[in-house]
């Protein structure tokens, strides 16, 4: 009788399995761990989501793992031989395996997203002393409306850069005149669409003084690419001169970064 191919090598094919599959898991994990996947942070809860997506490739790659295992195994283990054409053998389900493999999972996923839940709970919550800035998404650019800069400056109104203060809470509350954009800067993390006659909100506390740049990730038009603006985050005492300038920049570009702060990825 001819030996079966998955049979040939050992007498215990599903150890073997689980060997590669412990080892795969193993080095899609190292491997998920070791790339850099953001850009630098500038932002006090940037940590927090980050960690959130450490474990979730150290659950997910394991996972994955197992059920592409599992399914290369029994095409090779259970295929068809040359020639034959015959229906497979009968066979009655396993009721303590279903529930296990719906149970299990559920377990997973709930967890997960209970621990997301509390992380974006935590990064949402209301702080002391916000900074409220409105965002207004229009084809194709971004403006932003300050209510009350502090420091007796005036309300400003459509700024074409957004000025924020290092270790000040922001409260953005997003807005759109036309079409659905995406508020995003990729150093805060967090990001939230613009949606017309909705007003979306996050909540940020920027922690590095540097340039970055607002992002547009809703296909928004033709110009949709071009749609990026200039974030600075700068000290408190030059963000309060800058605000009583009404929201422009001094000659020679007094209350700007000072050269060597940290510049963020311009995409």
């Amino acid at each position: 009788m001819e030996e079966h191919p998955a049979e040939r090598g050992g007498k215990h094919p599903l150890m073997r399995m689980f060997l590669i599959g412990a080892i795969a898991s193993a080095i899609g994990v190292a491997a998920g761990l070791a790339i850099d996947w953001f850009p630098t942070d500038a932002t006090s809860s940037a940590d927090e989501i980050d960690t959130l997506w450490d474990v979730l490739i150290i659950v997910s790659v394991p996972i994955f793992v197992l059920v592409m295992t599992v399914a290369i195994y029994s095409v090779i283990r259970f295929r068809a031989r040359p020639g034959d054409k015959s229906d497979g053998a009968p066979i009655h389900g396993n009721a303590r395996l279903e529930v296990i493999w719906v149970l299990v999972p559920t377990l997973i996923v709930a967890s997960l997203a209970a621990y997301a839940w509390i992380v974006l709970d935590n990064v949402e919550a209301k702080k002391a002393n916000e900074l409220i800035v409105d965002v207004q998404g229009q084809q194709f650019t971004w403006t932003f409306d300050y209510p009350d800069p502090g420091g007796g400056a005036k309300p400003i109104k459509a700024a074409q850069q957004l000025w924020l203060p290092k270790d000040r809470p922001v409260y953005f509350r997003i807005h759109t005149k036309d079409v659905i954009h995406s508020f995003w800067v990729p150093q805060f993390r967090l990001k939230s669409d613009a949606v017309p006659g909705i007003t979306t909100r996050v909540r940020v506390t920027p922690d590095k003084v540097g340039s970055y740049q607002v992002v547009c990730t809703e296909l928004c038009g033709l110009g949709h690419a071009t749609m990026r603006q200039t974030v600075r985050v700068v000290p408190p005492a030059d963000f309060q001169a800058w605000a009583r300038r009404g929201g422009k920049v001094g000659a020679g570009g007094a209350g700007a970064p000072a050269a060597g702060a940290a510049e963020g990825p311009q995409g």
